[in-house]
Formats: structure tokens, C-alpha cells, sequence
């Protein structure tokens, strides 16, 4: 039996942190030995919220060497820019006709989108950006789509769009469903919110052991752990649920510990410090191969973009037969 097929990706906004390999990239890790997956540098959606370009290639290649140093394959995993990819516009145009403003404007994400960054006066673009990201997951005829809570309407909107498209010109596309990632979120190192390099409070995932040390001794912990011997909160403290994530063997002594007040937090974060430098190194060792040769890591969008092209020039040719287009 064929694998079923998956489409997910990333704007390029530069050097990925913990946060992100939690919320997608190991589950990613995780599915593309399961599917056939294809992994999208979503460089036309940065320009919904960011008219400048300048940084964009050079966060392309960082992004992409963050996707291979944590174990996303190439030789299985096509990764490619969806700039490169012309399909994706042409789709998009189509898909466009598709969908009400209406509709468009009921998305939730738009809304947080606009109240977070404060956009006064929305662009056509950011307005239409989940039909573009319906064309990327269905030129591929994507039938999951690995997103995080937040981006479920967005499938929704692709379900939607699959829908009157094979209803107006026949059957072309799957409706894709979500699959849920398990734990989608890791808080930032200011213990308020998630981790977001906006908000400055992330650890990259190419971050040397020194600056991982220096991150963690400054990050929010238990306010009521005021001395070493006070008891802890650990349900409230940040350090805890990184310990959660990455040295989880321990979890039980830890929380006992800092419950009693026999565990201060300086000892809680050096042992956090030691299991997240210890997950990382492989990650670093790896990275730093592609960091020494950019060169192969355009090799790897250009293979991926030529295998990407052939799908997409074939989903488009049924399209035009079934609109039919020539």
C-alpha cells in the first residue's frame, strides 16, 4: 500500500529554537518515515506581514540546516522553496475564486495575527494567505497536514476550497485532515508566554553550551522559591517543564525535591543545562558539517525543488483538463 502523502513547512525567518523542534520538527522527524512527506520554505508568506526580502535567502539556508541537523532526510524528504516552485502562484489564483472575504475573514488566526502585531490596515495577501497555503498542501495533494491547535481552521479553509473545486470541475484534490501534534508548546525563557524569538526568550537550537548555560541561569522560575530550602511550585516553573521534556528519567526525584525545598533552582537549572547541551549536541555536530559547506545545502533545495516541480506540473495538468484549460 502507497504511503499517504503530507505537506508542511515554515516561513524562513532564520535559526529555529526548542520551541519549534517541540511544536513541529520532531514530530516531522517522527512522519516522514511514515508518509511521503514533502517540507515547503514558505518564502512567499513571509511577505503577508514583511515586505522586505533582504534576509530571506540567507534564512532559507539556516532554517534548512536546522531541518537536517535534527534528522530531516533528504533522500526520502524533498525540502524546497516554494518561490521556485511557480505552481504554487498559479493554484493560488485559482483557489482565490474559490473563497468568499466573508469566509476569509471569520479566521481566528488572522484575527490573533492582527491584534498581535498590531496591523492597522490588512493587505490583500494577509487577508488570502490560507488559500495560499491550501495551494501548497494540495498541488501536493496532501492528505495530512501536521499543524499545532492554532492552525486547524486553516485546514478547515483547504477542506473547504478542495471541496468546491471538485464540485464545480470534478475530482482532483483529497480534503487533508490535521494531525495534531502532542505537545505543541514549549513556554518561552520568561516562564509568560511560548517560546518566540519576537519576544527574545528562545534557545536556538544551534546555541553553544555556554550561551545554553547563560540562557537558563536567567530564566524564570518558582517567584514564591525565593531561598534554597523554601518549598516549590514545580506545576509553575519553567526550568520544570523543560525537565518534562528533556530529562523526563528524572521528573519524579526533581519535583519531589524541589516540593520538599531540598532541590534550589541554581542545581534545578545546571541539571536542565546538562540534558538540554546533551540532546543538542549531536544537533550541533551535525549542523556545523552543513555550516562549513552551504553549497550542499542549496544542492538539497534544488533537488528537492526539482522532485517538488514534478509533482506540482502533474497535479496542474489535471487541473487544466478538468477546468478545461488546455
Amino acid at each position: 500500500m502507497a504511503k499517504k502523502r503530507i505537506l508542511s513547512g515554515m516561513r524562513p525567518t532564520g535559526k529555529l529554537h526548542l520551541g519549534h523542534y517541540v511544536g513541529a520538527l520532531e514530530n516531522w522527524i517522527k512522519l516522514q518515515n511514515e508518509y511521503e512527506s514533502f517540507h515547503l520554505v514558505a518564502d512567499y508568506h513571509v511577505l503577508t506581514t514583511n515586505l522586505n526580502t533582504d534576509e530571506i535567502y540567507n534564512n532559507t539556508l539556516e532554517m534548512v540546516m536546522d531541518w537536517l541537523a535534527v534528522g530531516i532526510n533528504p533522500e526520502t524528504t524533498p525540502m524546497f522553496r516554494q518561490s521556485q516552485i511557480k505552481e504554487h502562484a498559479e493554484l493560488f489564483l485559482i483557489f482565490s475564486m474559490l473563497v468568499t472575504k466573508a469566509r476569509l475573514e471569520r479566521n481566528p488566526t488572522l484575527k490573533d495575527q492582527i491584534r498581535d502585531l498590531n496591523i492597522e490596515n490588512v493587505i490583500y495577501g494577509h487577508l488570502g494567505y490560507p488559500v495560499l497555503q491550501s495551494a501548497d498542501i494540495l498541488l501536493y495533494k496532501g492528505e495530512k497536514v501536521p499543524v499545532g491547535e492554532d492552525q486547524v481552521p486553516h485546514v478547515e479553509i483547504t477542506r473547504e476550497i478542495a471541496r468546491k473545486f471538485n464540485n464545480q470541475y470534478g475530482l482532483v484534490f483529497p480534503e487533508p485532515e490535521p494531525l495534531l501534534t502532542k505537545f505543541s508548546r514549549l513556554p518561552g525563557l520568561d516562564g509568560g508566554s511560548k517560546m518566540s524569538k519576537s519576544l527574545n526568550n528562545t534557545i536556538l537550537i544551534s546555541e553553544t553550551p555556554e550561551d545554553v548555560q547563560k540562557k537558563l541561569r536567567k530564566a524564570v522560575t518558582d517567584p514564591q522559591k525565593i531561598r534554597r530550602n523554601d518549598p516549590g511550585h514545580p506545576e509553575v516553573c519553567t526550568i520544570f517543564t523543560y525537565h518534562k521534556r528533556f530529562n523526563p528519567e528524572e521528573v519524579p526525584e526533581i519535583e519531589k525535591s524541589c516540593r520538599s525545598g531540598e532541590l534550589g533552582c541554581v542545581d534545578c537549572k545546571l541539571k536542565c543545562t546538562a540534558k538540554i547541551n546533551e540532546f543538542l549536541d549531536p544537533i550541533r555536530e551535525k549542523r556545523s558539517v552543513y555550516e562549513n559547506d552551504k553549497n550542499k545545502v542549496l544542492e538539497i533545495l534544488l533537488d528537492g525543488e526539482r522532485k517538488a516541480s514534478e509533482v506540482a506540473k502533474e497535479t496542474m495538468s489535471e487541473v487544466h483538463e478538468k477546468m478545461k484549460l488546455g
